[in-house]
């Protein structure tokens, strides 16, 4: 088991001593107790295996608030097992390198071991019975950082992934462009099935889901003249069309984004690789005027839109 010892009350501390000091299958996880940061056992018979710095750490509250960037600090972080442990020198190694990584968001990790189970079970995924769908099961979501988006998606059956970057960047930074692209990639990919089953995309993104609401029911038409994405919206609803002429039930859901669901942040993590791909989609011009301006030394492009107007 592994402990989390700056995380525990006095009380729990003195309670689960006893146990501590009777067993060895253990890893606990401190600060140093010592003064001026030194190392000092936090029990007579421990050994220290690993010590460094590093972002290895998730935000206080980060589920509340959405933080999925791990918290910089300059706190050393130790490890430390029983005298009577032993443990390999690739797992010491691995843990070494897990205090000193340098990502700035935590690694994930989709096991198959009961607790991981549970823990997705009772995930808003799990509560959702996601991963019991009969059909295809897709995570999506987009990224939008530095002036480049990129689009990506997880898909549970196969579990792995699916990417791009997205152009028209000189055009100005959406992300709703790059949310879109992620559920567009993954209509495609779903596309490309053999076994011809329904599809659950879930997306973070309120925006996608409005946007597309256009073109859902009876007596509705819509025009995508004047959408500054008409051309990823058209080939989803070239998709979508597709899917539905073929009894084939597509099934866009909602989730809070970053709040510790294993598909949402899976996703979150194609799309970031999306950003530094070189395969580059929906590129073509729209031939729309782009407007350049400054602010506080700042400069920015984009095409008439209210930031521009003002």
């Amino acid at each position: 088991m592994v402990i989390n010892w700056p995380g525990l009350t006095d009380k729990e501390k003195t309670e689960l001593i006893p146990t501590l000091s009777t067993t060895d299958n253990w890893i606990l996880l401190t600060h140093p107790l010592g003064p001026k940061n030194k190392s000092q056992p936090p029990l007579g018979e421990s050994q220290r295996i690993a010590r460094a710095e590093g972002k290895c750490s998730r935000h206080k509250g980060w589920w509340r608030e959405g933080k999925d960037k791990l918290a910089t600090h300059s706190i050393t972080t130790e490890v430390w097992i029983s005298t009577r442990g032993r443990i390999s020198e690739a797992t010491r190694i691995a843990l070494q390198e897990a205090l000193e990584e340098d990502n700035k968001k935590y690694s994930l990790s989709f096991g198959r071991e009961d607790l991981e189970e549970i823990h997705r079970s009772c995930t808003e995924a799990g509560l959702l019975g996601i991963y019991n769908f009969p059909g295809l099961v897709y995570a999506t979501d987009g990224s939008n950082e530095r002036g480049v988006m990129g689009a990506g998606f997880f898909k549970l059956d196969e579990h792995r992934g699916g990417w791009c970057q997205l152009g028209r960047g000189e055009e100005g930074n959406s992300s709703n462009r790059a949310e879109l692209g992620e559920a567009c990639l993954a209509l495609e990919d779903a596309k490309r099935q053999q076994d011809r089953k329904p599809v659950i995309l879930l997306s973070d993104s309120a925006c996608f889901l409005s946007s597309s609401q256009k073109w859902t029911g009876e007596g509705k038409s819509p025009y995508l003249h004047g959408n500054p994405d008409a051309d990823i919206m058209r080939d989803i609803v070239q998709l979508l069309r597709e899917r539905i002429k073929q009894g084939l039930l597509p099934i866009f859901i909602k989730m809070k984004a970053h709040c510790g669901d294993p598909l949402n942040e899976l996703a979150d993590r194609w799309a970031d690789e999306g950003r530094q791909s070189e395969i580059i989609r929906w590129s073509l011009p729209s031939n729309r005027p782009i407007f350049y301006w400054t602010d506080n030394c700042t400069t920015h492009q984009s095409p008439m839109n209210p930031t521009v107007k003002k």
